[in-house]
């Protein structure tokens, strides 16, 4: 699912955001566009208006992306997601005439959708256009496959999980004396095969990686930004903070491959200082590895004959403990290069890993001599 786009329009009074791929975003979710906007109105405290015709979707007042991006993840959270599986593919009914439910397709599970959430009633009252042919206007069938804000299903599952943890089991399960009166609209039916889903469910959850992406390239966009140099230490610091990156594996990932060329040598030495605010844990440490193997594989094959230096001086500046390194060059992996070249990388790599043996051993002698004494 794309990311949301939107602009200010207007001034003064008159100020509205435009959600520009409204639509988009409500198709992927497989819920009508009148929905999520109404949903973003009464979230945001703000009016909304739908000029279906020229495809504007506005909201009164002054909204940026992120906010409209969080505020997407509570209708998944409510309106998509099933409470129990956490699956999207669920399909919105309506029973007895004013009980909006999800029925998973998933896991079979049935659940009732809080009634206390002001989009309840506006979907109770507007269903699908189409819909009252069928079944008198009182229910709708929708699907969805999503992912919310550049975060996985899971991300937002976990977080539907924490919220609801406290609800009881009377609002989860539902009457089955109920007669359920279900809509079921060409327009909105889904392939719900077991087939389907996965076929779906793998397809979104490589968009979620692109998505997920994003923010680090655009990082690394912005480190290459000035073709001359490089930004300093400080500057890319206060960005990773601004950016609200920091501790992330990738952005340790994309750093070592921008700030890192032929020099590596030098370049480890001068940039030491970033590198241990950045490089906190053992897991960051792996990804500047892997970030180092990357560049060496990708952009710098002739850097392979220095892997030996190369680990040598991270391990000398303390950026890079002995323990991964280890763990790092028993492992070919082809997280970052290819099989191949991941192979040869850690064969180069030997000699220091060698040293590391060596070096143990005349530790281990040492402490004997001295318990002789």
């Amino acid at each position: 699912m794309p990311l949301i786009q939107a602009k200010t329009e207007g001034s003064g009074n008159g100020i509205k955001t435009n959600i520009l791929n409204l639509n988009e975003v409500a198709t992927a979710l497989a819920r009508p566009t009148s929905y999520v906007l109404k949903y973003f109105g009464f979230e945001l405290g703000a009016q909304t208006t739908i000029d279906a015709k020229n495809e504007r979707y506005l909201i009164n007042g002054v909204h940026d992306t992120k906010q409209l991006q969080d505020t997407l993840d509570g209708f998944i959270d409510k309106f998509v997601l099933c409470p129990q599986c956490k699956n999207p593919e669920t399909v919105l009914e309506i029973v007895s005439g004013d009980n909006l439910q999800r029925d998973c397709k998933a896991c079979g599970k049935v659940t009732t959708i809080h009634p206390s959430y002001k989009l309840n009633s506006y979907i109770l009252k507007n269903p699908p256009k189409d819909a009252g042919k069928k079944s008198k206007g009182k229910g709708k069938t929708a699907s969805a496959n999503v992912v919310g804000g550049g975060k996985s299903i899971s991300d937002i599952a976990n977080k539907q999980k924490a919220s609801s943890a406290g609800s009881t089991d009377a609002d989860a399960e539902t009457d089955e004396t109920l007669k359920k009166v279900v809509v079921k609209d060409e327009d909105w039916s889904v392939d719900m095969s077991a087939e389907a889903i996965k076929k779906r469910a793998e397809e979104l959850e490589k968009l979620n990686l692109g998505e997920a992406r994003a923010k680090y390239e655009e990082f690394g966009k912005w480190l290459l930004s000035n073709e001359e140099e490089l930004p300093s230490d400080v500057e890319i610091y206060k960005k990773i903070l601004e950016s609200n990156i920091l501790g992330d594996r990738q952005t340790v990932e994309v750093l070592a491959q921008v700030i890192f060329d032929e020099d590596i040598i030098e370049q480890i030495e001068n940039h030491k200082g970033l590198i241990k605010k950045l490089v906190t844990d053992e897991k960051l440490e792996k990804s500047l590895l892997g970030g180092i193997e990357r560049m060496i594989g990708v952009k710098n094959p002739e850097l392979v004959s220095k892997v030996p230096k190369i680990l040598m001086t991270l391990y000398d500046e303390d950026l890079v403990s002995e323990e991964v390194i280890r763990d790092w060059g028993s492992h070919v992996s082809k997280k970052y290069v290819d099989k191949e070249t991941s192979r040869k990388i850690r064969k180069m790599a030997r000699p220091f890993l060698k040293w590391l043996d060596e070096a143990d051993e005349e530790s281990e002698d040492d402490d004997d001599d001295s318990d002789d004494e």
